[in-house]
């Protein structure tokens, strides 16, 4: 897609993009294989996944991108999972690798999880058709979920999830679109609480229109307790949301803290700084206040959150 650069390197290994039209010379085991259709086709992205199952020893997959299926759909894990057998060592999944949530369509991600038990990395990005429902995996290490608009019962099965050994978890609630309940702080108590992810150690709650409202939440969250790294990026945070940090539950054992695409004053950032001297704070991507055409009317956007 025009002005998104695909992942180079995913799971510790170089991104190599699947040729269906030169498949004859391609290696039985490569790094990490992106799949994708292009957007004006042909081929369709049917043809590119059966090329690249009669092309690679898809037993020696570990790590698999996939991009672009098509306007229309379908998901790109409906062909994975019709061929969930062919994958029998697959460590770690992108599933969306495409830069406008509108192009990118999901489908209910349990099977995914289910059908693929060494799973240590799972990172899905999108909006149309995304499901979820709760589930058991006692590999996964790392969950990442990208939407410009999350659905509620989404965030409520991640929490809901038996997930031991989980360590990182990224979940981009974004905004109301309309269509549907959009996870909101409430959707987040499971795992704010601590009562779930006992090996949580970096989580980040990003691209939120109440980022605040989040803020005031992790401030007294005990799950912070155990955290290296948080992030609350992306999203609308304003003076409100950084006050309940710097207010709330010591936060000088973490690592990092990163508020990344924020509306903090200069005297905010200035705090922030002096209160976690030890901390690697990143404060980038201070945005300003957009005004309406009234001068009291102020919009504070996410990062990504304006592709409905």
């Amino acid at each position: 897609m025009p002005g998104y650069q695909r992942s180079k390197e995913f799971h510790g290994q170089s991104v190599v993009e699947f040729d269906p039209g030169g498949a004859g010379g391609v290696v039985p085991q490569g790094p990490a294989w992106h799949l994708s259709a292009p957007v004006s086709g042909p081929p369709e992205f049917h043809e590119v996944f059966e090329r690249f199952l009669g092309a690679v020893d898809t037993t020696q997959v570990n790590v698999l991108v996939m991009g672009f299926t098509g306007f229309d759909g379908p998901a790109a894990a409906t062909f994975l999972l019709e061929a969930a057998d062919r994958f029998p060592n697959l460590q770690a999944l992108f599933l969306g690798d495409e830069r406008s949530f509108e192009w990118i369509w999901q489908t209910d991600l349990t099977p995914v999880a289910e059908r693929f038990p060494l799973l240590e990395r799972l990172e899905v990005r999108g909006k149309q058709g995304l499901e979820l429902r709760p589930f058991h995996h006692a590999v996964l290490k790392t969950l990442r979920l990208e939407s410009c608009c999350l659905p509620s019962d989404v965030m409520q099965a991640v929490a809901a999830s038996d997930l031991p050994v989980l360590e990182r978890l990224d979940v981009w609630l974004g905004v109301d679109d309309g269509e549907g309940e959009v996870a909101d702080e409430y959707d987040l108590e499971p795992v704010l609480s601590g009562e779930r992810l006992p090996s949580l150690r970096f989580l980040g709650l990003e691209n939120s229109a109440v980022q605040n409202e989040i803020a005031e939440r992790v401030a007294t969250a005990p799950v912070v307790a155990r955290l290296r790294s948080l992030s609350l990026a992306r999203g609308t945070l304003t003076d409100e949301g950084a006050e309940s940090l710097l207010s709330g539950q010591p936060l000088t054992h973490l690592r990092r803290l990163d508020l990344h695409h924020h509306y903090l004053s200069e005297h905010m950032m200035e705090r922030l700084r002096t209160a976690f001297p030890s901390t690697d704070v990143d404060l980038s991507g201070a945005m300003g206040e957009y005004h309406g055409p009234f001068d009291e009317e102020v919009y504070n956007f996410v990062a990504d959150g304006r592709d409905f």
